[in-house]
């Protein structure tokens, strides 16, 4: 079973780190380690383990130079867990995401790597990405991949969905209601939110972390006043917008 207290202690941090960030971090880590909805422990170890591949992927770098994606045929740098549409997925979600087409997810689920998978691994990838970004800004080591818990995944899907702006099933801003009436409240959200809201958990996954490492729902709306950070509002938001130009951020 994983221990969070074995991950994410930032003891050897050269910067002071917020409490409530270094348990965002250990609460994520303890649950990528545990079945989820479409893929078991196991599995989502292993995806956490290519979104590393993929950064020092040949294969991968050599894609990102090409006219087209889709016109190449190699081998990725990879382990030996998952599928090659699941790995090649991770791949690309790290190292060339603003090409992935509503084309290569549908021709994905013909050959049995389901867009609930699909939604799943992006949530996965985000998450880690994020948290070892954040380990390589402050000169640290990578925390170690936790060991995976046994169990197999439930297959959960939101009753509410429907097929609009994104490549994947969606919640409407209406239909967090029920068992997902904690993801927004009423019919008050963004398509970030619902962006991956086909695999709620992977919704509630990642607020744990943005909530933390960015800022919350209920702070989102603060556009002065304090915010509980170093830096202000105005601070932030340059921030990330000069992060997400560097990252290629489709969104």
């Amino acid at each position: 079973m994983a221990r969070s207290d074995l991950y994410c202690n930032y003891s050897e941090s050269p910067y002071p780190i917020r409490q409530g960030l270094a348990n965002a971090h250990k609460a994520y880590w303890q649950a990528l380690a545990a079945p989820g909805n479409w893929f078991n422990g196991k599995q989502r170890v292993a995806i956490a383990c290519e979104v590393r591949n993929a950064l020092s992927c040949p294969f991968c770098e050599q894609r990102k130079n090409a006219l087209s994606p889709y016109t190449l045929q190699g081998e990725h740098l990879k382990g030996d867990v998952l599928g090659d549409e699941v790995v090649d997925a991770v791949h690309r979600v790290v190292t060339d995401q603003s090409r992935i087409t509503k084309n290569y997810i549908d021709d994905n689920a013909k050959l049995g790597f389901s867009e609930e998978q699909y939604v799943e691994l992006v949530g996965i990838v985000v998450n880690v990405f994020s948290i070892d970004e954040f380990h390589r800004a402050l000169g640290l080591p990578l925390e170690p991949l936790p060991e995976p818990m046994a169990g197999e995944p439930d297959h959960y899907r939101p009753g509410l969905t429907e097929q609009d702006t994104a490549y994947v099933a969606m919640i409407p801003p209406e239909g967090a209601v029920g068992d997902e009436a904690d993801l927004w409240e009423a019919a008050k959200t963004a398509n970030v939110l619902r962006a991956l809201s086909l695999v709620p958990s992977a919704v509630r996954e990642w607020m744990g972390i943005a909530d933390e490492q960015y800022l919350s729902g209920e702070a989102m709306m603060n556009f002065s006043g304090p915010n509980g950070r170093a830096i202000n509002r105005m601070q932030i938001e340059l921030v990330a917008g000069r992060v997400s130009s560097i990252n290629e951020c489709f969104y």
